[in-house]
């Protein structure tokens, strides 16, 4: 790659590629199998078309828009992803400071790599947490009430991982976590490092042995009521499981396929969005990630409605290459895409986002 600036989320990546250590890029990058998901999030929005409007007047644009009544920069937030001490020394303090600067929502994962704690106290916009249910239920509600304590904003229960996909490629590295690096929003459980010397993934086994695979929709009134956050479910890609998040409580749901990282030739998540959409009829939010690595993926996604996107992969790519900076130009460039595609495609507002402007 040339010493050019990084234009674009796939420079970011290709710098990436030459800091991360082969297991972190292989652990970031995989997918799950035959990674036909992971390829599919790509092409569904490859084939989409945006009809764009004409003779209408863009002289303004505005991107902002809001997510659980909190008011957000534009409709791009950070996904939780796991680990972010494979790419860069600070962290995810690095990752919560670029989403302050950016003016948006960074959602820390259960695997980080800093506490719950930390990380809130170093951020100056919102926080959600992304929750695990453990085996351990006791655990899992501590946790859950210690987010909630830190100034989280919201619980993102992920809902499609009872077991960690297949993914090969950290089976053939053994993933283990360097040393210096566990799970820290688990150590007061005592479950925060992954187990060593396995024959296959370090992760995989952590799964195996403290998720709870037993996990049905009649315990999300248990865990709703372990605090008083509004709770997300992130994993969704079927109408009815939709309509089933609006029956249990929830406030949003997330139309995700975990990046393409458990089921394998599950669907692209921009394909199901429109019946997902169809089914809550409104009467809770929907969100979307996977896949999302231009300016017009993020307008198609609004368009087909989505409230606002999550990216995960692009955030690693950032700090590998440039720490905080790096998450945080990421982001621009995501927003100044966002701000041309919604100039040429006729949306001065997010609100102009509309159906009609993609077909595919």
């Amino acid at each position: 790659m040339s010493a050019t600036k990084p234009l674009n989320v796939d420079d970011y990546e290709a710098l990436a590629r030459e800091k991360l250590s082969p297991m972190a890029l292989a652990y970031y990058a995989s997918g799950a199998h035959d990674e036909v998901t992971l390829r599919a999030n790509r092409s569904a929005f490859e084939r989409l078309a945006l009809h764009h409007r004409v003779l209408v007047d863009v002289s303004r644009r505005d991107l902002a828009t809001t997510v659980l009544g909190a008011k957000v920069s534009m409709p791009v937030l950070i996904a939780p992803t796991a680990f972010h001490g494979l790419a860069c020394a600070e962290r995810e303090l690095a990752t919560v400071r670029a989403a302050g600067k950016a003016g948006t929502v960074m959602t820390l994962s259960t695997l980080a790599t800093c506490s719950v704690d930390a990380v809130c106290a170093a951020a100056s916009g919102p926080v959600w947490f992304q929750l695990y249910v453990f085996k351990d239920r006791g655990a899992t509600a501590a946790l859950a009430r210690r987010a909630e304590a830190a100034g989280a904003k919201a619980l993102v229960l992920t809902v499609d991982a009872p077991l960690l996909g297949r993914r090969e490629r950290d089976v053939r590295n053994r993933f283990a976590l360097p040393q210096g690096l566990c799970v820290e929003n688990l150590v007061p459980e005592g479950m925060s490092d992954l187990p060593a010397s396995v024959a296959d993934s370090g992760l995989a086994a952590y799964f195996e042995s403290l998720i709870d695979p037993a996990l049905t929709w009649r315990d999300l009134e248990w865990l709703r009521g372990t605090t008083r956050l509004p709770l997300i479910l992130k994993g969704v890609v079927r109408a009815d499981d939709a309509r089933r998040a609006v029956d249990h409580g929830a406030a949003g749901v997330v139309v995700s396929n975990h990046g393409g990282r458990q089921l394998d030739t599950s669907p692209a998540t921009i394909d199901v969005l429109p019946r997902v959409v169809d089914a809550v009829a409104g009467r809770i939010e929907v969100l979307l990630d996977g896949g999302v690595r231009r300016g017009t993926d993020v307008l198609k996604a609004l368009a087909l409605g989505a409230r606002a996107v999550l990216v995960g992969r692009p955030i690693l790519w950032g700090l590998a290459a440039g720490g905080e900076a790096g998450a945080l130009a990421v982001l621009e460039i995501l927003r100044a895409e966002l701000d041309l595609a919604m100039a040429l495609a006729g949306c001065p507002t997010v609100g102009h986002a509309t159906r009609d402007l993609v077909t595919g």
